[in-house]
This record gives C-alpha cells, sequence and structure tokens, in this order.
C-alpha cells in the first residue's frame, strides 16, 4: 500500500511540475517575447535555437547532395535525421543528467528551470502579438509604407500591397504560424517533454529551410516538407475545430467558419495550414487571399486593420483552449507512461 501511495505521489509531482513549466514558459514569453529578425547581429537572436538549428541546417546541407535524384532524396533522410538528433540529443542528456545526478527534490528545480527556458524558446507569441498591432494601428491611420513592414510575415513582396492586402497576409500569417510557433511546440511538450519540443522546432525549421519543392530542394527537402506535414497533420485540424469553438464563445460567425473551412481548407499549397486560415476567414467573414495561389472565405465585410485585432482574439482564446487540451494529455502521459 505504502509503495502504491508513492508512485503516486511522484506521478503527481511530476504532472505537477510538467503544467507549472508549461505555464510559465507561456508567461515567460508574454513578458520578454523572441529577439527580433530585423536586428541579426544581436547576440540573443544568433542564440535562439531556431537560428542555431537552421545555421546548421545550411552549412550542412551541401554535403547532403547527390546528382542521382533517388541517392539525394535517401540523403535528404539522413539530413533530416542528422538536425533532429543534433539539435534534441542535448536537450535529452543535459536534463538526464540533471535529474540523475543533483540530489533529490534540488534536481527537479534544476530540471523545471532549465526545462523552462528552453522550451519557452521553441514558442513565439508575444512578438508576432506586437507586429500585429503595430501593423493594425498602421493600417487604421492608413499608413502603408510603415505596415507593408510586416507583411514579411507571410513570405510576399509588399510591393505594391494594399491596407486589405496587408491585413489578409497578417492574418494569414499568424493562422498559420499559430501551429508552427505556438501550439505544436506546446503538444509536443505535453506528449514528450522539453526534447519533444526542440525535436519539433527541428523539424518545423528543417521544412522551413530544405522543404520547397525547388531545383535546389526538391529532393534533400521532400523528406523534411513530408515530416512536417505528417506531426501537424492532426493539430491543424483540432486547431481549426477550436477556432471554430472560440469563434462561437466570441461571438463571431461560428457557423460560417466550419463552412468556410470545410470548403477551402485544400486551397492552399499546405495540405494543413489551410484549415486555421480557412476557419479564421470565415469566422471574421473576410476574404483572405494570396495573388496567384489562393482565395480562402467570402468577401462578406471589409477587410479591415480592425480584423487582425479580432484575429488575434481568436488566435490567444485558441491557445488557452488548447492549452487545456495539453494538461488533460499531461495528465495522461507523466501518470502512466512517463517521469518529467
Amino acid at each position: 500500500m505504502l509503495d502504491i501511495y508513492l508512485w503516486l505521489a511522484q506521478n503527481g509531482l511530476n504532472i505537477l511540475v510538467a503544467i507549472v513549466m508549461l505555464v510559465l514558459a507561456i508567461l515567460l514569453d508574454l513578458i520578454f517575447g523572441d529577439p527580433s529578425p530585423n536586428y541579426p547581429d544581436k547576440i540573443a537572436f544568433k542564440l535562439h535555437p531556431t537560428v542555431i538549428i537552421g545555421n546548421f541546417t545550411k552549412k550542412i546541407e551541401p554535403y547532403f547532395k547527390s546528382e542521382n535524384a533517388r541517392v539525394e532524396k535517401f540523403l535528404g533522410v539522413l539530413l533530416a535525421l542528422t538536425v533532429i538528433v543534433t539539435a534534441s540529443a542535448p536537450v535529452f542528456f543535459g536534463l538526464w543528467l540533471i535529474y540523475t545526478y543533483i540530489p533529490a527534490y534540488i534536481n527537479i528545480l534544476v530540471y523545471a528551470l532549465v526545462g523552462i527556458i528552453i522550451l519557452k524558446m521553441t514558442i513565439c507569441i508575444k512578438l508576432e502579438t506586437d507586429w500585429a498591432k503595430a501593423a493594425t494601428k498602421a493600417i487604421i491611420n492608413d499608413d502603408l509604407d510603415e505596415a507593408k513592414k510586416y507583411s514579411h510575415f507571410s513570405r510576399r513582396d509588399s510591393k505594391g500591397l494594399n491596407g486589405s492586402q496587408i491585413s489578409s497576409a497578417v492574418i494569414e500569417s499568424m493562422s498559420e504560424n499559430l501551429i508552427d510557433f505556438k501550439l505544436s511546440p506546446m503538444m509536443s511538450f505535453a506528449l514528450f517533454g522539453v526534447t519533444g519540443a526542440i525535436a519539433f522546432r527541428a523539424i518545423n525549421t528543417l521544412d522551413g529551410m530544405v522543404g520547397f519543392k525547388t531545383k535546389e530542394h526538391i529532393n534533400t527537402g521532400w523528406f523534411s516538407a513530408n515530416l512536417d506535414s505528417f506531426v501537424n497533420y492532426i493539430p491543424t485540424r483540432l486547431t481549426a475545430l477550436l477556432m471554430i469553438l472560440s469563434a462561437l464563445i466570441l461571438r463571431l460567425d461560428a457557423k460560417n467558419s466550419w463552412r468556410i473551412a470545410k470548403r477551402d481548407h485544400a486551397k492552399t499549397p499546405s495540405r494543413n495550414h489551410g484549415w486555421p486560415m480557412a476557419a479564421v476567414a470565415g469566422a471574421l467573414r473576410v476574404q483572405l487571399e494570396k495573388p496567384g495561389q489562393y482565395i480562402l472565405g467570402d468577401a462578406q465585410e471589409a477587410l479591415t486593420g480592425e480584423k487582425i485585432l479580432d484575429a488575434l482574439r481568436i488566435r490567444d482564446l485558441t491557445i488557452v483552449l488548447w492549452g487545456f487540451l495539453c494538461i488533460i494529455v499531461i495528465f495522461i502521459v507523466r501518470f502512466w507512461f512517463m517521469p518529467i
């Protein structure tokens, strides 16, 4: 009987520590944010895990090239595995050493502090929020030159964009980044701990570096692109559902959000990110467009700068709902399958 109580107490502590780590990592990001890519020479930017992983990928990719397409695809698998293992192994073994060799109870505190800092660097909320609000202010003030500074969110040329097109670019990017820089890292942590969050960041960064259907990357990047699509398959669809629920709670057009998500999710190049992008277009009753690539939603209302703020409200509530889902997963995983 005593052994059962000890087991329950230990698992309860693991669950509590994991929940506290997740909450504090998010709070840390909301307070301090991420280093801005507008200042790439700053040491904080250079030491960010995403930047380190990206630079490492760029440096080693030439060694995984071949004139034979099949060989190059195989080398693409090795490239992805090399980057993922190189990024996540030091985190796993570092935290394992802390947990194993530092005296009892102090080890949990040190583990949690280090883990919170690492986990925070896989999540980006504040920086995007600041940019979205700045873009909104510029659009409302009809300062398009200022607003165009934030259209790079969506990797598009800002020349010739009007206020509605800039608003569309920002909202589309927020919807896509909701998965990549918020919800998927959170769920990866809930399932696999801090190492899981870093592994996801490596997968997502690989997709951003080599996962393109260009002549240069079509072979070496195919595995990275498909791996990112695989790990985000369920999160993107759950996110769309939570965005629809958020629209309902916020008294936006949840019914239209569901209709547009079902109708338009497959119109984007990404097989996954069309779901949240279409869901938010429907909730806002606007049309989101990337010229020459896709149109999502119906232009039932004007796409003004204020719509960015409504999209932020949907995003923030979706993060909260996702957080509760992560806590449920933490209870299940930590209680039955794994320690911290």
